[in-house]
């Protein structure tokens, strides 16, 4: 499955995370396919919400620092 929009990435890194919570041995089997489509979600869910931060920008007139993402602040 290949998530279209932020609302699908984001469920699809949810119920990845849930499934490895869940989990009292890792399925080793399962795991490449989990790794492999939360890394496709995960840019989707970036690409969408660096798009949000350049429109905000853009509005803004570029004169207030905005970010949406705190793993980027200091």
């Amino acid at each position: 499955m290949k998530a279209k929009t932020f609302r699908d990435a984001y469920g699809v890194l949810q119920r990845h995370a849930q499934t490895l919570r869940e989990q009292d041995e890792p399925n080793i089997d399962d795991l490449l396919a989990i790794v492999t489509e939360s890394v496709g979600a995960y840019k989707v869910c970036q690409e969408r919400i660096d798009a949000v931060e350049q429109a905000l920008e853009k509005a803004l007139g570029g004169g207030a620092e905005i970010s949406l993402n705190p793993a980027t602040e200091s």
